[in-house]
């Protein structure tokens, strides 16, 4: 599908396999990589803060670049699709959430904290499942904040800080400590507006049942 008939087609209405969904499945195909390489820094589970280990951070990097750049295609070339809407988020969670879980075993951050925030993410997107046969939950602003707010605090954690600037690992804990504040309150915005979407379907379900000739 040409540029020109995805935008004809309308929101909701390209192909699946245009650029932004292409570079939301490169995102996910980075995964295996990015956690290749912190493996590979860590022998013994002890970081090296060697080559590996900025590999991991530039991968890490440029994972996140291709969810800027997907989201910004998708709007401007109007390729905005029920699959991307699904798929995008789950491929940051798959990027976050691996990135949260080998920092951890790397005791690098708490396990609380990892488990804290792979317990909303992934809670999020079985809502997301639960409730779209009445319709699908969009990214919202606080959920966005949230995004970026996390992926600051894992780039800050990635780079080995305490080998030239142990006082910024304090301050990569706090933007963690922000993310994880965040993280909650989206988490309950988004358990109400699954529960408004549920009730709104519902309730046009019946309406239509009720409009149906005798």
């Amino acid at each position: 599908m040409t540029s020109t008939d995805a935008t004809a087609a309308g929101p909701g209405r390209a192909g699946v396999w245009n650029l932004p969904n292409i570079l939301t499945m490169i995102r996910i195909a980075l995964v295996p990589f990015f956690v290749w390489f912190l493996i590979a820094d860590a022998p013994g589970l002890r970081s090296e803060a060697g080559v590996w280990r900025w590999a991991a951070v530039l991968v890490f990097a440029v994972a996140i670049y291709t969810d800027k750049l997907d989201g910004d295609i998708a709007r401007s070339r109007n390729l905005v699709t029920d699959f991307g809407k699904i798929a995008d988020p789950i491929a940051d969670k798959l990027l976050i959430g691996s990135a949260l879980v080998m920092l951890s075993v790397l005791s690098e951050l708490p396990w609380w904290v990892t488990v804290l925030i792979l317990v909303r993410e992934w809670g999020v997107t079985a809502l997301r499942f639960f409730v779209i046969r009445y319709g699908v939950i969009p990214a919202s602003r606080g959920g966005k904040l949230k995004t970026v707010v996390q992926t600051a605090a894992i780039f800050l954690y990635l780079l080995p800080l305490g080998s030239f600037a142990p006082w910024l690992v304090w301050v990569a804990f706090a933007v963690m400590m922000a993310a994880v504040v965040i993280t909650v309150w989206t988490g309950v915005e988004y358990v109400v507006e699954a529960l408004r979407i549920r009730a709104k379907g519902k309730l046009q379900a019946r309406n239509d049942k009720g409009q149906e000739p005798a």
